[in-house]
């Protein structure tokens, strides 16, 4: 196994008994079919046991791995003809995000992603998948360009969040990530977000406003990092698989409280175990909801956005005892009394009016 994660280590271990038991029965000349039947039948069992209990933090490390599909990796597999377009038209060109032209399925479609990098070098050109301003402007210049033709609009989401830097700060980060968010929700045209590693702070909000939000089975998504989490709770970015626990990041978690719409399934093991296949099932995905959006009249794209994320959250209300008339409530503080309604209706320092 490549690149396997700590809690993987089992699994390691008895593959190489089995490899070993193999190659010594074939030097020896020995059958040892019995034997390596039963332990494959215990890799399998031991292999449901891991993969089905995965925890929050677990799913960190996996949306995390190094060998995870980046946007370019699934792009190449889902779309057909992508076309890569370039820069922002005001400052320049953040390998940060990438986006185009393409078709899926034979119909045209704009796709944008946040792009890791694939080793040191590419990591720092990409700013290790975190965009800077310029990178958010691009994106919103090709959705633009996409609702003007009429083209639906997919994003793909993977980054920690937007640039820290004050470069960043300089060009103003807040207002690009704010102008993506207002701008998205009144697109005329479906728009489709798919978060296919990490999705952490405002730098997946700015390419996460669509009339359908999924999530890969093993991705998470969240309104800060859990190291950033950690970082303020305890002072320490090192307790961030503490923190991944606490904070309700997993895909499971999120199609519960209804922000995300559908969860694509992944290989046993990871994304990153099977790319044809995780492209394969986020294709299938595309194709249905988008679909279902191509239905809809322009604004009732609009109205389906704007209640998609009106519903999210939930909240209730307490209904305070009314206060017996020319009663008093008392503060905490002793001695202290709250004035009675009659008090404030006729005293002249108040904003009640006597009309």
């Amino acid at each position: 196994m490549a690149g396997e994660l700590p809690f993987e280590s089992p699994l390691v271990k008895l593959r190489e008994k089995i490899q070993e038991l193999e190659q010594f029965g074939q030097e020896k000349g020995i059958d040892f079919s019995e034997e390596i039947a039963r332990l494959e039948e215990r890799y399998k069992q031991l292999e449901e046991e891991i993969y089905s209990n995965i925890s929050p933090s677990q799913k960190m490390h996996l949306a995390r791995h190094h060998q995870r599909p980046t946007s370019l990796d699934l792009i190449g597999i889902i779309f057909d003809e992508f076309l890569e377009l370039h820069g922002d038209r005001l400052f320049g060109d953040d390998l940060a995000v990438v986006g185009g032209l393409a078709k899926l399925a034979g119909k045209p479609v704009t796709v944008i992603g946040q792009q890791r990098g694939k080793d040191t070098k590419d990591n720092i050109a990409r700013f290790f998948g975190s965009p800077h301003p310029e990178g958010f402007r691009k994106a919103l210049r090709l959705m633009r360009q996409a609702e003007k033709f009429g083209r639906p609009i997919i994003t793909l989401i993977d980054t920690k969040g937007a640039y820290p830097g004050s470069t960043a700060e300089e060009r103003g980060q807040s207002e690009a990530i704010a102008r993506n968010l207002l701008e998205m929700a009144r697109l005329r045209v479906p728009v489709v977000c798919v978060v296919i590693g990490e999705g952490g702070s405002g730098g997946a909000l700015a390419l996460g406003v669509g009339n359908r939000v999924l999530m890969l089975e093993n991705a998470i998504y969240s309104a800060i990092s859990p190291n950033g989490a950690a970082s303020i709770l305890w002072k320490d970015a090192s307790k961030a698989d503490q923190a991944a626990e606490a904070m309700k990041i997993t895909a499971q978690d999120l199609l519960e409280m209804e922000v995300i719409e559908e969860i694509v399934p992944e290989p046993r093991g990871g994304a990153h175990r099977d790319y044809e296949a995780t492209a394969a099932a986020i294709k299938e995905g595309l194709l249905r909801h988008l679909e279902d959006l191509s239905q809809m009249h322009p604004d009732e794209l609009v109205e389906d956005r704007y209640l998609k994320f009106r519903k999210i959250g939930e909240f209730a209300e307490e209904k305070l005892d009314a206060i017996p008339h020319g009663d008093t409530v008392e503060s905490e503080e002793a001695g202290v009394k709250e004035p009675t309604v009659e008090e404030l209706v006729n005293d002249g320092s108040t904003l009640v009016s006597n009309d």
